[in-house]
């Protein structure tokens, strides 16, 4: 692999971070936006997280598409009809739907 993996988090300003409660049992990993529940502080939350294991071996994009769908977002939208949050892997989209810290370091693990 030549370059940085790139994960891109997309979702809306209110969007939650999971489908599942923000609780104490936290199964997304993550303690730092407990227990908000909200994608952006989640996606700090992850960014801090994998930056610290990685480093600059993958860059980390948040996509905020309240006010405008950029056209690689859009043309997955028409297509596959995925949950928000997305969760995508240098431009593909995974099946992952929601911020937790295994799943998406494991994709990344697969994509290194």
């Amino acid at each position: 692999m030549t370059g940085a993996i790139r994960v891109e988090i997309v979702g809306l300003k209110s969007s939650e971070c999971s489908p599942f409660p923000c609780d104490e049992n936290r199964t997304c990993g993550l303690s730092e936006c407990y227990p908000s529940g909200n994608l952006v502080q989640a996606f700090d939350a992850l960014k801090a997280k994998v930056q610290e294991i990685y480093g600059n071996r993958v860059e980390m994009k948040l996509t905020l598409i309240d006010d405008d769908v950029p056209d690689h977002i859009r043309s997955i939208l028409e297509k596959e009809y995925p949950p928000i949050p997305m969760v995508l892997m240098n431009g593909k989209l995974t099946r992952i739907g929601r911020i937790v810290s295994d799943r998406i370091m494991n994709e990344i693990e697969a994509t290194l």
